[in-house]
């Protein structure tokens, strides 16, 4: 099922679920389900059982008819990881910098600004002198129930779904901010794209696929806990330009394991909790010093597309 949260005809924030070209209003489908998406997340088993048992339901707005928004827009926290070995490669060479050795032995992450959400077709405002603006394309999941010291060959069930996800960076604030080490802080802060929907979980498994080892190329750095991936595409494109073409296949780290890492030491994972992959390899136009394309400017339309989920468009103003 592709869930969506968008505005009405009468302007007003709804959730449903995408038919087609067409979408579901929930409340008009049954008064028993929700308005917001965080409160079908929080009961979402209950909610799926409704949702059943209503049988075939008609959509009431053509796609066309409807404004989506951001399927998430207040989800309770917000990790960011860095699961991709080449976008660490490459990132950190650009900034003159070395994988540390820390990093091969856990998933890392910063938490990022989940007050900046933004959804499909929303304007990003560049930062205030901002030479270097960044897109970084990333696939997302979203926490299903609430949980703790959760292993990774027990986190599947605790995924809800998965949606696109733009990280976007002003690269010229980050490169002086990263000088300190505490992670990226405002280089981060104005913007999180996300839509432009959330697929729950059972519709993704048909893309699950055993590790495969030969996409990384030094044996000496396969991962040490394989899991398994998604083998799904995953591609960029600027002012309708292809600047990226990967594949989740290639993450170092799974959500399995992010999800393990996020929950140790006690530490609640909550319904509407998002994890972020980091960065597929190339995904990020710093990992080739700008050389594919220039620095994004005002006007510049960015499409992040993963299959199996579809197409978040944002334009920079």
């Amino acid at each position: 099922m592709k869930l969506v949260t968008f505005l009405n005809k009468n302007q007003e924030s709804r959730i449903g679920w995408l038919l087609g070209e067409a979408v579901v209003d929930m409340q008009l489908a049954s008064e028993k389900l929700p308005t917001d998406m965080l409160t079908f997340i929080d009961n979402h088993e209950e909610y799926f059982s409704i949702i059943k048992a209503l049988g075939e339901v008609k959509p009431h707005y053509q796609l066309a008819e409807v404004k989506l928004l951001a399927p998430l827009p207040n989800p309770r926290s917000f990790r960011d990881y860095i699961g991709f070995e080449m976008h660490m490669q490459n990132a950190s060479r650009s900034f003159g910098h070395q994988i540390g050795a820390a990093w091969y032995d856990m998933p890392i992450f910063y938490f990022t600004n989940h007050q900046a959400i933004y959804g499909p077709d929303d304007e990003i405002k560049r930062p205030t002198k901002e030479t270097k603006m960044d897109i970084e394309l990333e696939i997302a999941c979203i926490i299903g129930k609430k949980g703790k010291d959760i292993k990774a060959e027990e986190a599947t069930p605790y995924i809800f779904g998965y949606t696109v996800f733009n990280d976007w960076t002003a690269r010229a604030i980050q490169k002086v901010e990263m000088e300190i080490p505490l992670g990226p802080h405002k280089g981060k802060d104005f913007a999180n794209a996300i839509g432009p929907c959330i697929v729950t979980a059972d519709e993704m498994e048909q893309y699950r696929i055993p590790f495969d080892e030969s996409v990384f190329q030094d044996p000496i750095r396969v991962p040490k806990v394989a899991g398994s991936r998604f083998d799904i595409k995953m591609t960029s494109r600027i002012n309708g330009k292809t600047v990226c073409e990967g594949n989740y296949k290639t993450a170092y780290y799974n959500f399995e394991q992010m999800i393990e890492r996020a929950s140790e030491n006690n530490v609640n994972l909550m319904p509407g909790d998002i994890l972020g992959s980091g960065t597929v390899g190339w995904g990020s136009l710093i990992e080739n010093a700008f050389s594919v394309h220039r620095p994004l400017e005002p006007n510049d339309v960015v499409e992040l597309e993963i299959e199996g989920i579809g197409i978040l468009r944002n334009t920079v103003v």
